[in-house]
């Protein structure tokens, strides 16, 4: 039985976002659990859809020996404060020096989180990591799917392992395979062969979702790639929004048979790059996507679904933009829901009005984005609750939110959910437990990116990606870049990429 200390620190940065990851972002946790420590990790996790809670599962089966060091992770934003960094990374190092000698590490992490010091903060966690246990342990990281993979990231781990699904359905599975990487290493004694490839072109966060092509099927093929050389391979197609030199998609895996690793890893290179061109991004200005929506929504059979990509809370955005909400007001949508909208002052005011009064508010446009402005009107308190529920979809299962006060807003034939925390909005249980059920709606703005269809799809006659003003651009080439490395394309080759009205 070995024992093998375990720690998740994530945090994706967009480093292009309003507001940065403090200490506070963490400990408060978001959309994710709590800032936890130590022996409460384990309960804290258990069923949900986290990495962390799959190597655990997998760890005990196995017969080894856990012991929890730190559980962080906090809402994307911009870059995570020194003071964070520094004291999460201080609490994980003093109980691993605390906990004696381990056999191995097991670190979950985003893999594109920048600080206010470290392009490459993830690449500083596993050094320090490094440093502390020598060059005999082994240390093996998961990955988010949108991780920007640094050639130190991949020098000082010895396995890393990343999803393969966006929306992320698969995070808990991911922990289970470096569990399974990490075993393999122990019991053989020996490290794997390593092999790294780089990417010189940024793929949209739209494109890279795997429930439409190319994903699926680059996805498709990567397993069968894995099995026929009997390695661990990995694609991140990376976070295209983190202004630093590493930032981009990368491919990767360990195996024990170079030859087989490196066959397999170069032929998915090759594969990778003949599907660029592929990678389309279509968008619309929030005016041209209520009006496309209004026609298909006519003879449609459920709900058309907009997911306002750019004020994506997922990606960094504070849920506060209201371009979507004021094209669907402006023309007056029947059944619409919107959210969720970032507004606690909003939330704040309705639950100290009461169901059924009518206020002014101003919603809306709190972090100074440019191009947002906040709606102003005559709204109706409709419903009211303490935003603590729990998810049932795919993607957030099990976790328990905790979102302050929240209140569905009524005006016209317009419905908003405004919160007290920001949060994407990829759970139905965000707006049923206010009593709003979603099939009852023509047209559902989502701030959301791609997480959403997991829960969201198969209820959608026809889903039409928003590009109203945000932080999270939808088209990468139109970002104030001053870092990235020298000779990569700011968006993949192919015509199927944006539209002239796209922020409109």
């Amino acid at each position: 039985m070995a024992r093998i200390a375990v720690a998740t620190f994530q945090h994706e940065t967009n480093t292009f976002a309003p507001s940065k990851a403090t200490y506070a972002a963490f400990v408060q946790g978001g959309g994710w659990p709590p800032l936890t420590t130590g022996a409460e990790i384990p309960e804290v996790v258990r069923g949900l859809n986290v990495p962390m809670a799959g190597f655990l599962v997998a760890a005990r089966m196995d017969g080894h020996s856990p012991v929890p060091l730190v559980f962080a992770n906090a809402t994307p934003s911009a870059h995570v404060t020194a003071d964070a960094f520094e004291r999460i990374t201080r609490t994980l190092l003093k109980r691993l020096e605390a906990a004696g000698p381990v056999d191995g590490v097991y670190l979950d992490l985003h893999g594109a989180m920048v600080t206010e010091r470290y392009d490459d903060g993830d690449g500083e966690i596993i050094s320090r990591v490094r440093r502390m246990v020598g060059e005999r342990v082994p240390i093996v990281c998961s990955l988010d799917l949108h991780a920007n993979v640094s050639p130190r990231m991949f020098m000082l781990a010895d396995g890393l392992v990343a999803y393969r699904t966006y929306p992320h359905v698969d995070m808990m599975e991911t922990g289970a395979r470096a569990a399974d990487l990490l075993f393999a290493i122990l019991r053989r004694g020996e490290k794997p062969h390593k092999e790294f490839r780089r990417f010189d072109f940024l793929i949209p966060l739209t494109a890279q979702c795997t429930m439409i092509n190319p994903g699926d099927k680059l996805y498709g093929e990567l397993g069968k790639l894995e099995t026929q050389a009997k390695a661990f391979l990995s694609f991140a197609p990376g976070f295209p929004a983190a202004d630093v030199p590493d930032c981009g998609p990368t491919c990767f895996g360990m195996g024990f048979d170079k030859s087989q690793l490196d066959l397999a890893l170069e032929t998915f290179r090759r594969r990778v790059a003949d599907e660029e061109e592929n990678f389309e991004a279509e968008f619309l200005g929030p005016e041209a996507a209520v009006k496309e929506a209004i026609i298909a929504s006519r003879d449609a059979s459920g709900p058309v679904i907009l997911a306002d990509t750019q004020d994506n809370p997922g990606a960094g955005g504070n849920g506060d933009s209201t371009g979507l909400l004021a094209a669907m007001l402006t023309f007056r949508v029947p059944r619409a829901l919107i959210g969720l909208l970032y507004d606690p002052e909003a939330a704040i005011r309705a639950h100290q009005a009461g169901m059924g009064r009518e206020l002014e508010f101003s919603l809306g446009a709190r972090s100074g984005t440019p191009g947002v402005h906040p709606v102003v009107g005559k709204w109706t308190v409709e419903r009211l609750s303490n935003g603590e529920f729990t998810c049932t979809g795919p993607f957030y299962r099990g976790m328990q939110m905790k979102l302050g006060p929240m209140a569905a807003l009524r005006r016209d034939d317009v419905t908003l959910v405004v919160s007290s925390t920001k949060v994407q909005a990829a759970d139905m249980v965000m707006f049923t437990h206010l009593g709003l059920d979603p099939n009852y709606f023509t047209m559902i703005g989502l701030k959301s990116s791609v997480h959403f269809r997991a829960h969201f799809q198969a209820i959608a006659s026809k889903i039409i990606i928003v590009a109203a003003p945000g932080p999270n651009a939808a088209d990468p080439s139109t970002l104030p870049w001053a870092r990235l490395r020298r000779g990569i394309r700011l968006k993949p080759k192919g015509p199927g990429f944006g539209l002239d009205e796209a922020v409109a």
